[in-house]
């Protein structure tokens, strides 16, 4: 269905292919797993898939590529748009109408269907994506992943032989983004779609694959069965790294398998209550006398956009040295929550206060009364608490990435070069003439993170900051966020990514419906949890282990 001939790509400017000698055939009713570190070429391949490298991209194709028997060379996207359907990594950027209703409808109004045939179809993805309850809303008004679910069902609703999908479940919630890979597995067992897919979070797709495309740094390509080509790749589930860890062979790539694999390490783990690894704060989960006086406190907090009450009633109260994890499903109210915190969001009721503790602020101050972030001057604001959004890429402005760091000392008042020190801590060196837009999704967050912490906030609040990251450019944010609260900062983060908040987070709260409904350690909540339990506590339930980092530490204490 997708053949890729002796294809290299190199974008102009570039100083070596984004991808290099492929030769790759996926066949009908197959679902390939993309996998490779941040910037290996995975967009670059998706796009090629599609036609729209080179015709939107630019740059030079050797080489040819053939979808359902038509060459992208001479074919451009507007003639495979009857067969290829594409979901790219930011979907609010291809909606086209104002509701989701229009929106499923938009694609077939542009292959000419029949009415009857439009509405018989809306119907079934609505359905088949769970989106009864969204059908009216305008798109402007939804979670990024409520986007994520609509932009898929629109092209579903076109009846597309192939599925190009590009982090399709980045902004969905453990519950939705199991619906929606459940939903496009029957498609391609019961229809013979074949769907080309990268994922950085490969815990939740790898069991549904039925083969993964390993892209290396240099943009070469292997492919072959999940269970031997992740042996021995670069990027790995927890799943697999305990299975390597436990001498596990063949590894198993589902949760089930695992258990079944499990049950000698659970016998050696029994009883085992060990403390959480490195990286998680046992002094901010401390309480007593010498309980610090919150960083971050919010009480009775309300916020309505519109008819929606987004908010309703929250308290929190976030200590120094500690790491809060928002977590519930697609709408519940996090981002309206964190932005409210902020005080650059609205609030209907309730108030917020950031007190004067954490990292000592640049401009020498030492005692500060707290405050309501909202009556703070901008140069206040950002020394005492910082938002990274959903999208960082909406902070930067100027048109190369020197100039976004110098801009950044400027506001922060901080000594040259600083922004640029913490940008390198995070991503490793970016050519300084880069404009930002030309930046991997990793490489923008670490811009935008390090823009925001060359202030030295005392508390970081980050909005879902693990869309587009691979593991190894996890592990480097779980550290610069470790470093922020060792310092006696806080952090409050967004997320939908259960591994990565196991990984980083002292407390968790969870919120439905925009009220807080449960609160507690990051190990009584998660563990507790059938919903957000990373792989590791499923796979060794009842002990109460979160990582594998949790599993190594308490096998060597066993032995």
């Amino acid at each position: 269905m997708i053949r890729f001939s002796d294809v290299t790509v190199t974008y102009p400017g570039a100083r070596a292919a984004a991808l290099r000698d492929v030769d790759l055939h996926v066949g009908e009713g197959e679902l390939c797993l993309v996998v490779g570190p941040t910037g290996s070429g995975k967009s670059t391949l998706l796009k090629a898939a599609c036609g729209l490298v080179p015709h939107f991209t630019g740059g030079l194709l050797a080489g040819a590529v053939a979808v359902a028997g038509r060459d992208t060379r001479t074919h451009p996207p507007r003639d495979l748009a009857d067969v290829v359907g594409v979901v790219l990594q930011n979907p609010a950027d291809g909606f086209v109408t104002d509701s989701v209703e229009e929106e499923l409808a938009y694609g077939m109004e542009q292959l000419g269907l029949a009415p009857t045939v439009m509405r018989k179809r809306v119907e079934e993805v609505v359905d088949l994506m769970g989106l009864a309850s969204l059908r009216h809303r305008p798109l402007g008004d939804l979670s990024g992943g409520e986007q994520q679910r609509v932009a898929i069902g629109a092209v579903l609703a076109a009846h597309p032989r192939v599925l190009v999908l590009d982090e399709p479940t980045s902004a969905l919630d453990p519950a939705a983004a199991e619906e929606v890979l459940s939903a496009l597995t029957r498609l391609v067992h019961d229809l013979g779609l074949t769907v080309l897919l990268a994922e950085h979070r490969l815990e939740r797709v790898v069991q549904y694959a039925d083969r993964v495309v390993l892209l290396g740094p240099d943009g070469t390509v292997r492919d072959g069965e999940p269970a031997h080509l992740l042996r021995d790749s670069p990027v790995a589930p927890p799943i697999v790294e305990l299975g390597r860890l436990a001498g596990w062979s063949p590894l198993p790539l589902s949760v089930r398998d695992a258990r079944r694999r499990a049950a000698p390490l659970r016998d050696r783990l029994s009883g085992s209550r060990h403390a959480p690894a490195a990286g998680r704060h046992a002094a901010a989960t401390a309480a007593g006398p010498a309980t610090p006086a919150p960083l971050l406190l919010a009480a009775g907090v309300h916020v309505r956009h519109g008819r929606v009450h987004a908010v309703r009633d929250v308290d929190l109260r976030v200590l120094p040295g500690q790491t809060l994890a928002l977590m519930g499903r697609n709408g519940a109210g996090k981002s309206s929550l964190l932005w409210a915190l902020h005080g650059a969001g609205p609030r209907s009721g309730g108030r917020v206060l950031v007190g004067a503790d954490g990292p000592r602020a640049t401009d020498g101050s030492s005692t500060r009364h707290a405050a309501d972030p909202a009556r703070l001057s901008p140069r206040e604001l950002r020394h005492r608490i910082a938002l990274v959004p959903q999208d960082p890429q909406t902070l930067l402005y100027l048109p190369t990435v020197a100039a976004e760091c110098a801009a950044g000392d400027r506001q922060a008042d901080a000594p040259a070069g600083t922004t640029v020190a913490l940008l390198e801590s995070l991503t490793g060196p970016v050519p300084p003439d880069t404009h930002p837009r030309d930046l991997s999704e990793g490489q923008r967050l670490g811009l935008v993170l390090a823009v925001q912490l060359a202030a030295r906030p005392a508390v970081l609040l980050l909005d879902e900051p693990t869309r587009g990251l691979d593991y190894a450019a996890k592990r480097q944010l779980r550290d610069a966020l470790a470093a922020h609260t060792a310092a006696g900062g806080a952090v409050v983060l967004s997320s939908h990514d259960v591994e990565f908040v196991a990984e980083c987070a002292d407390r968790v709260a969870v919120l439905a419906d925009g009220e807080l409904v449960a609160e507690g350690s990051a190990r009584e909540v998660l563990v507790a949890s059938p919903t957000f339990a990373p792989q590791v506590a499923r796979i060794l339930h009842p002990a109460e282990l979160l990582t594998v980092r949790d599993v190594a530490a308490a096998l060597a204490a066993t032995a």
